[in-house]
């Protein structure tokens, strides 16, 4: 398969994207490339796993459906074909209600709910350019989870079709999933217990 080109005049597209090697992790926004490497930390794959776990657990038997990646989210600006569609990304975790936008490429279209783990490498795209991404086209929940300060960013879509001020939640609190209004989700049980630490003077351990 050929591989990505990377320039910074050239744009690509969906058609592109499908021949490159899947050795290869790349996202595209506005046909402009992001390279997905390295692979994420395990703290990373721990709150995606049990971020995961709890909205299957919730969605068991239910119409909509709870996705991890990698899966291929396409973002088409109109009906063109999925050749010349320029936004394909591949979220952390993703809800989608709606069966006719799943096929099996992924979703083509906008899930109905999106989370973004951060992470050092991709930290800067996921609340710029992915938030942007979800906004414009009419993601009705977005979430960005950070492992290094334990706190979950809740956006949601406004009338306006603007994502408002974020909800903030620290890993003590509990997020009501505003597309699910009976679904909390605790963030106790998604971000790893941190070891206590005892400080503690070491005089008392000194032998006469």
């Amino acid at each position: 398969m050929s591989q990505p080109i990377k320039s910074d005049d050239q744009h690509f597209t969906y058609g592109d994207y499908s021949q490159w090697s899947e050795d290869e992790h790349w996202e595209l926004i506005d046909g402009v490339t992001y390279d997905m490497s390295p692979a994420p930390a395990k703290i990373h794959a721990d709150i995606s796993g049990e971020l995961f776990f709890a909205f299957k657990s919730y969605l068991r038997g239910k119409p909509c459906k709870v996705y991890a990646a990698p899966f291929d989210v396409r973002f088409p600006e109109g009906d063109e074909p999925d050749k010349e569609i320029k936004s394909v990304v591949q979220p952390d975790i993703l809800v989608v209600c709606d069966e006719n936008k799943l096929d099996e490429k992924g979703c083509r279209g906008a899930p109905d709910l999106v989370i973004e783990i951060l992470s050092p490498t991709t930290a800067s795209k996921d609340c710029i350019q992915k938030r942007d991404l979800y906004e414009r086209h009419g993601v009705k929940e977005f979430w960005t989870a950070d492992p290094t300060n334990r706190l979950v960013h809740v956006y949601v879509l406004g009338s306006d079709g603007l994502y408002g001020r974020p909800a903030i939640f620290t890993d003590c609190g509990k997020v009501t999933v505003s597309i699910f209004a009976d679904l909390k989700i605790n963030l106790k049980e998604v971000f790893p217990q941190q070891l206590k630490v005892v400080r503690e003077s070491p005089r008392k351990y000194l032998t006469e």
